[in-house]
């Protein structure tokens, strides 16, 4: 048990969800957990046919809160992922609901630095699933994990194409809110022979703009996530939130795709939000020495605790990026 005011788990930094008589009781009259076998089906759809219509080929990963495949569309012919979501998120009316609207806000995507979600499906034995194109490529995370810190050459691009593309979002109106190296997948630019492109991930499933009864409730089923290490201070807080949020999520991602280390430290993730709140990032060049004070200066400024201090779009943080570099990233990435 936590007491008030804690909102997140000292050990693992998880959201917590206030338990009452009604929630301790949810199972009594209403669906009941998913059972084994369930669990079974979604976890072993390889060559199985989804609602008539996707050719399921193999499991390509899995996470808290769904299954990833890779498939084919047979009426298009077109490979694409199927992210079939675990039993436990279709229990909850109202969850479905709005993943409902957040995937049809997500199809309006339509930019190269983001990959937007095709479709939002559902069996008829409740099955839910989101089709998405399929990205041959490799998420940062595992770049980051298998090469270390990048170079000034290599990283800037990539954070300048994820500005791009997240500005694109939020002209839309959607915030990604969950924004790590998890979520960006690095792919052969095909129009670009040897470079790489940039693509955000997981659209719609992160988009919180408002605090409110829906946020405890969907983060029941997991479909509002946050990861802790990224979150804004205002997202800790549970305060509405708008694209400068997104801002901030960047400014932890670049400092560790530099360093190989986080921006604020603590003994816990609890510790680390505190942090957050407080202010006072550690200094970038105390880490790595070798860049430039322009850098340090462009992510300091996106890891402001107040939003009016941070830079106001995505746009503008990209700007700055490219800025570091010198106008080719800027007239390459931007259009000029």
């Amino acid at each position: 048990m936590y007491a008030a005011p804690a909102r997140f788990c000292v050990k693992d930094g998880s959201p917590l969800v206030e338990v009452g008589d009604d929630a301790a009781g949810a199972t009594d009259g209403g669906d009941a957990d998913p059972t084994a076998e369930e669990t079974h089906r979604y976890a072993t759809l390889a060559g199985k046919i989804l609602d008539e219509r996707y050719q399921v080929d193999r499991r390509m990963g899995e996470g808290g809160m769904s299954y990833v495949y890779r498939g084919r569309d047979v009426e298009t012919g077109q490979v694409v992922a199927l992210k079939i979501l675990l039993p436990r998120l279709s229990r909850d009316p109202s969850a479905v609901e709005r993943l409902r609207r957040e995937a049809a806000i997500a199809e309006r995507l339509n930019h190269p630095n983001v990959c937007p979600i095709l479709r939002l499906g559902e069996t008829s034995d409740r099955m839910l699933y989101l089709v998405m194109p399929f990205l041959e490529g490799e998420p940062l995370s595992e770049r980051e994990g298998a090469q270390g810190p990048f170079s000034l050459a290599e990283g800037i691009p990539i954070l300048v194409q994820v500005c791009h593309g997240l500005q694109h979002a939020h002209d839309l109106g959607i915030v990604h809110r969950d924004l790590k190296p998890e979520n960006i997948m690095l792919v052969p630019d095909t129009t670009q022979p040897n470079e790489t492109r940039a693509v955000v991930m997981d659209f719609g499933l992160a988009k919180q703009r408002r605090a409110g009864p829906e946020l405890a409730k969907l983060t029941q089923t997991g479909i509002v996530l946050g990861t802790p290490e990224f979150m804004s201070p205002e997202q800790i807080r549970g305060k509405p939130l708008d694209g400068r949020s997104d801002v901030f999520a960047l400014g932890v991602l670049a400092f560790e795709l530099f360093t190989g280390q986080l921006p604020f430290s603590g003994k816990s993730a609890q510790d680390t939000m505190i942090a957050r709140l407080r202010g006072g990032p550690r200094s970038l060049r105390q880490i790595r020495e070798d860049l430039p004070s322009k850098l340090e200066a462009v992510i300091q400024r996106c890891l402001v605790v107040d939003v009016a201090g941070r830079y106001q779009s995505m746009a503008e943080l990209g700007y700055a990026f490219g800025a570091v570099t010198g106008g080719g990233v800027l007239g390459r990435i931007f259009g000029r």
